[in-house]
């Protein structure tokens, strides 16, 4: 890139300066736990049954134990039945009381819910019997708007630079947000979970690459795995919140309104050097080089910063590139299926939080302190057994406890929550294997496409895991089965992968050679550890989550 990673190098691969910045990353993050999980508690399982109230018109000094008893069937337990009523009849009350009703129907004039339940989505939108698959169905909406905002966005950002989407994404995911504690609708929220969706997607994806871009290659799988864990932190904090705040709009507004403060932020977030010198804005990109520096208390030579000169970008490869070449085709198919039933797995425990059985409050707050260790020992497990043993053992083990888990009996919901946590451990360890793993298999100059075809594999499966739990109304075993076995599958296909520990990334497609190959015959000719890319020599920035 023209000496500009030679200048970056000088300013420092993690000083003050990128300290700063990737803190101010951090806050997002908390934001996007928060609206990835909160609807799990906005609506609670909560008594419900028809509104029955015509019979008052008949028999206005009924007790409501009367009224329920003339006008509501039972179950085989002798409960009275939540999603059906006797029909209304034109009768006077001593005829029903003598005769009774037979003919059902179904709730025709709503539910009634307990007077002391605080307003939830269920409430509200009665998201009950016939309508309560509405819920699953606006989680897939969400994930729909995550994987809507990466199409957007990642282009966008590379058209009109970080800052303007970041601004542009803040704004919207902080008005929508807010806007939804307001809305009137389930439908019109279910849209405006959308754009929420979509919105995070570009915030998190976008500052995540302008982090990245300023951190030299030895520290981004630092600033990664911070972000990682803050992630991890959001899902706590969401916790004690929903727990504090059971009103589902107040929730909502405490949710969402803290990212405006990210907002004033913004006038101190720089913008990408590299960006600014792939769009030939030099004169832009030295002020801001001269200031990282000036706050590192670093000094960048002035021969070497006059050396600066626009980028002349390499053409990236297409999605056909990946499929041209046999030992491509077998890569990209195989960690597209990894991504696919990792995202599978991991969101199909994440949302099942309400069904295991214990506390949801309690529940989700293990399931985020469960992660950080999780994305932590991922380090180590690299190091010590490899990519693929990892990959592929991780990927086993999620799926082979959520198999068991269908086999636990409800009665037990001790052991599936402890089994459903494990699972989770698994599944997020698995998630940031996937990262490294793929990003080191894919070569340059079709990396970015390869890595985003995987993402975007994940987000199908985001999309798809709400709807396979509605298979639970059928049997309850069948979703976890489900889950189970899709990563077991994933798990044993990754064995037929090779091995990238230790070797170099890889430039070019190798001529019909594995990439373990390649990179092997590249570490005969690399002196420093790093493949050069073609465009003079700067390490790829896809090395943000390679090297450990």
């Amino acid at each position: 890139m023209s000496g500009i990673g030679e200048i970056l190098k000088a300013v420092g691969d993690f000083g003050l300066f990128q300290k700063w910045l990737v803190l101010l990353t951090l806050f997002p993050c908390l934001g996007v736990a928060f609206h990835q999980f909160c609807q799990l508690f906005m609506v609670p399982h909560v008594p419900h049954h028809c509104d029955t109230s015509w019979i008052r018109a008949v028999g206005p000094n009924l007790t409501e134990e009367e009224q329920l008893n003339l006008t509501l069937p039972r179950d085989a337990d002798g409960a009275y039945e939540q999603c059906s009523m006797y029909s209304p009849v034109d009768r006077d009350l001593v005829s029903i009381m003598t005769y009774g009703l037979n003919s059902t129907e179904k709730c025709s004039n709503g539910w009634v819910y307990p007077s002391a339940q605080p307003p939830s989505l269920l409430t509200e939108f009665d998201l009950v019997c016939d309508r309560k698959n509405l819920n699953n169905i606006s989680q897939s909406i969400y994930m729909l708007g995550l994987l809507l905002g990466a199409m957007i966005f990642g282009p966008l950002s590379d058209r009109i630079g970080r800052r303007p989407v970041i601004l542009i994404s803040v704004v919207l995911q902080g008005l929508f947000g807010v806007g939804i504690a307001f809305v009137p609708h389930f439908y019109v929220y279910m849209a405006f979970r959308c754009v929420v969706g979509a919105s995070v997607s570009g915030t998190t994806m976008t500052i995540l690459a302008l982090a990245t871009e300023w951190v030299g290659v030895s520290s981004r799988p630092k600033a990664v795995l911070i972000s990682h864990c803050c992630f991890a932190i959001g899902q706590m904090l969401l916790a004690g919140l929903s727990y504090g705040i059971r009103n589902w709009r107040l929730l909502e507004i405490a949710g969402s309104a803290p990212i405006f403060v990210f907002f004033f932020c913004i006038r101190v977030l720089p913008e990408s050097a590299r960006w600014l010198v792939t769009k030939g804005r030099i004169e832009e990109a030295k002020k801001v080089l001269q200031k990282a520096a000036s706050v590192n208390k670093r000094t960048i030579p002035p021969g070497l910063l006059e050396q600066l000169k626009p980028e002349t970008q390499t053409k990236s490869g297409s999605t056909l590139d990946l499929f041209r070449k046999k030992h491509l085709q077998k890569v990209t198919s195989i960690m597209s299926c990894a991504w696919f039933v990792n995202s599978l797995v991991y969101y199909g425990l994440s949302l099942n939080v309400t069904n295991f059985g214990l506390d949801i409050y309690l529940t989700q707050l293990a399931f985020g302190a469960v992660e950080i260790p999780a994305r932590v020992g991922c380090i180590f497990t690299l190091q010590w057994f490899g990519r693929k043993k990892t990959q592929a053992v991780l990927l086993l083990l999620s799926g082979l406890v959520c198999l068991i888990i269908t086999g636990i009996p409800e009665d037990q919901p001790v052991v599936t929550t402890v089994l459903a946590i494990i699972g989770k451990f698994m599944a997020s360890a698995s998630f940031s294997t996937s990262y490294v793993y793929s990003a080191e298999l894919f070569p340059t100059v079709v990396r970015q496409t390869g890595v985003g075809l995987c993402s975007m594999s994940a987000r199908v499966a985001g999309i798809m895991a709400p709807l396979i739990r509605l298979l639970g109304q059928y049997h309850r075993a069948i979703p976890m089965a489900i889950f189970g076995s899709a990563p077991v599958v994933g798990g044993l296909l990754c064995v037929l992968l090779p091995e990238t520990r230790g070797t170099d990334l890889v430039d070019n497609t190798g001529g019909g050679c594995p990439p373990a190959k390649v990179c092997e015959n590249a570490n005969s000719s690399s002196e420093n550890g790093h493949v050069r890319g073609k465009d003079g020599g700067q390490d790829n920035d896809y090395t943000k989550t390679t090297h450990f």
